[in-house]
Protein backbone atom coordinates (compact mmCIF):
# COMPACT_ATOMS: atom_id res chain seq x y z
CA UNK A 1 0.00 0.00 0.00
CA UNK A 2 1.23 3.41 -1.09
CA UNK A 3 2.24 6.08 1.57
CA UNK A 4 -0.34 9.05 1.10
CA UNK A 5 0.86 12.36 0.33
CA UNK A 6 0.49 13.75 3.66
CA UNK A 7 2.42 10.84 5.33
CA UNK A 8 5.56 11.34 2.98
CA UNK A 9 5.66 15.36 3.96
CA UNK A 10 8.61 16.32 6.03
CA UNK A 11 7.75 18.76 8.87
CA UNK A 12 9.56 21.99 8.07
CA UNK A 13 11.73 23.99 9.83
CA UNK A 14 12.08 28.07 9.33
CA UNK A 15 15.29 29.51 10.22
CA UNK A 16 15.77 33.38 11.58
CA UNK A 17 18.73 35.54 13.49
CA UNK A 18 18.55 35.65 17.23
CA UNK A 19 20.24 38.74 18.58
CA UNK A 20 20.91 38.27 22.08
CA UNK A 21 23.26 39.64 25.00
CA UNK A 22 25.96 37.17 26.69
CA UNK A 23 26.65 36.96 29.76
CA UNK A 24 29.24 39.87 29.60
CA UNK A 25 26.97 42.38 28.04
CA UNK A 26 27.77 41.88 24.42
CA UNK A 27 25.36 41.62 21.31
CA UNK A 28 25.60 38.25 19.05
CA UNK A 29 23.84 37.00 16.47
CA UNK A 30 22.65 32.96 15.96
CA UNK A 31 21.35 31.61 13.15
CA UNK A 32 18.66 29.25 14.74
CA UNK A 33 15.89 27.16 13.68
CA UNK A 34 11.93 26.90 14.72
CA UNK A 35 10.91 23.33 14.70
CA UNK A 36 7.68 23.23 16.50
CA UNK A 37 5.37 22.93 13.57
CA UNK A 38 2.52 20.60 13.88
CA UNK A 39 -0.26 19.57 11.32
CA UNK A 40 -3.39 21.11 11.64
CA UNK A 41 -5.95 22.78 10.29
CA UNK A 42 -6.27 26.59 11.45
CA UNK A 43 -10.73 26.23 11.13
CA UNK A 44 -13.63 26.52 8.75
CA UNK A 45 -12.99 23.55 6.83
CA UNK A 46 -9.21 24.48 6.03
CA UNK A 47 -6.89 21.68 4.61
CA UNK A 48 -4.31 20.89 7.70
CA UNK A 49 -1.06 23.34 7.38
CA UNK A 50 1.70 23.00 9.01
CA UNK A 51 1.97 25.92 12.15
CA UNK A 52 4.20 26.93 14.95
CA UNK A 53 2.47 28.18 17.76
CA UNK A 54 5.34 30.42 18.88
CA UNK A 55 4.25 32.07 21.56
CA UNK A 56 1.17 33.22 22.84
CA UNK A 57 1.78 36.41 24.46
CA UNK A 58 0.92 40.02 24.64
CA UNK A 59 1.83 41.88 21.93
CA UNK A 60 2.30 44.98 19.46
CA UNK A 61 2.44 44.99 15.71
CA UNK A 62 3.99 47.83 14.07
CA UNK A 63 4.54 48.12 10.28
CA UNK A 64 7.71 50.91 9.80
CA UNK A 65 9.57 52.33 6.85
CA UNK A 66 13.02 52.97 7.22
CA UNK A 67 14.16 55.77 3.95
CA UNK A 68 17.36 54.74 1.87
CA UNK A 69 20.12 55.54 3.59
CA UNK A 70 19.05 55.25 6.91
CA UNK A 71 21.22 54.67 10.24
CA UNK A 72 20.07 53.46 13.50
CA UNK A 73 23.17 54.21 15.12
CA UNK A 74 24.57 51.98 18.71
CA UNK A 75 21.24 51.29 20.26
CA UNK A 76 19.07 48.23 21.68
CA UNK A 77 15.92 46.38 20.94
CA UNK A 78 13.20 48.56 22.93
CA UNK A 79 11.47 45.29 24.19
CA UNK A 80 12.12 41.77 22.27
CA UNK A 81 10.97 41.68 19.00
CA UNK A 82 10.48 39.58 15.63
CA UNK A 83 11.56 41.40 12.75
CA UNK A 84 10.17 40.60 9.30
CA UNK A 85 11.42 42.81 6.68
CA UNK A 86 8.52 43.06 4.01
CA UNK A 87 10.69 44.96 0.78
CA UNK A 88 13.99 46.48 0.70
CA UNK A 89 16.85 45.16 2.69
CA UNK A 90 18.30 46.15 6.05
CA UNK A 91 21.43 44.82 7.96
CA UNK A 92 21.99 44.25 11.41
CA UNK A 93 25.82 44.60 12.87
CA UNK A 94 25.72 43.26 16.78
CA UNK A 95 28.96 44.07 18.98
CA UNK A 96 31.13 40.98 18.17
CA UNK A 97 31.42 42.60 14.83
CA UNK A 98 28.61 39.99 12.75
CA UNK A 99 26.63 41.76 10.51
CA UNK A 100 23.85 40.05 8.76
CA UNK A 101 22.01 41.28 5.95
CA UNK A 102 18.32 40.63 5.53
CA UNK A 103 15.78 41.17 2.91
CA UNK A 104 11.90 39.87 2.35
CA UNK A 105 10.74 37.23 3.78
CA UNK A 106 14.46 36.50 6.43
CA UNK A 107 13.33 36.56 10.06
CA UNK A 108 15.28 38.17 12.78
CA UNK A 109 14.28 38.23 16.86
CA UNK A 110 15.55 41.32 18.52
CA UNK A 111 16.46 40.75 22.30
CA UNK A 112 20.14 42.40 22.97
CA UNK A 113 18.02 44.15 26.13
CA UNK A 114 21.06 44.70 28.87
CA UNK A 115 24.07 45.13 26.79
CA UNK A 116 26.80 47.11 28.24
CA UNK A 117 28.98 49.98 26.37
CA UNK A 118 31.94 48.38 25.00
CA UNK A 119 35.28 50.35 25.13
CA UNK A 120 34.02 51.26 21.30
CA UNK A 121 31.26 53.07 22.90
CA UNK A 122 29.27 50.16 21.12
CA UNK A 123 25.59 48.78 23.08
CA UNK A 124 23.59 47.45 21.60
CA UNK A 125 23.56 47.36 17.77
CA UNK A 126 23.90 48.84 14.48
CA UNK A 127 20.98 48.86 11.62
CA UNK A 128 20.33 50.29 8.21
CA UNK A 129 18.92 50.17 5.07
CA UNK A 130 20.87 48.62 2.15
CA UNK A 131 20.35 49.47 -1.64
CA UNK A 132 18.43 51.94 -3.45
CA UNK A 133 14.79 51.77 -1.53
CA UNK A 134 13.79 51.34 1.59
CA UNK A 135 13.13 49.04 4.09
CA UNK A 136 9.62 48.05 4.83
CA UNK A 137 9.85 45.92 8.12
CA UNK A 138 7.03 44.53 10.22
CA UNK A 139 8.06 44.31 13.85
CA UNK A 140 6.25 42.57 16.58
CA UNK A 141 7.39 43.78 20.00
CA UNK A 142 6.62 41.24 22.65
CA UNK A 143 5.08 42.69 26.02
CA UNK A 144 5.54 39.66 28.00
CA UNK A 145 8.01 39.96 30.12
CA UNK A 146 9.04 36.39 29.84
CA UNK A 147 10.66 37.12 26.80
CA UNK A 148 13.33 39.21 28.11
CA UNK A 149 16.27 37.78 27.93
CA UNK A 150 15.44 35.25 25.80
CA UNK A 151 18.37 33.03 23.97
CA UNK A 152 18.89 31.30 20.85
CA UNK A 153 16.79 28.29 20.79
CA UNK A 154 14.10 29.25 23.21
CA UNK A 155 11.90 29.41 20.60
CA UNK A 156 12.34 26.17 19.15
Amino acid sequence: MAASKHAEEKKPALSYWHVWTDANGVSRQTHCELTAFVKESVGGGADPQWNDHLLTSGAKVLLTELPVGWVGNWHENPKPQWIIPLSGRWYVETMDGQRVEMGAGDLSFGGDQNTKKDDKGRKGHLSGTVGEQPAVLMIVQLTDAKWNDAKPGDFS
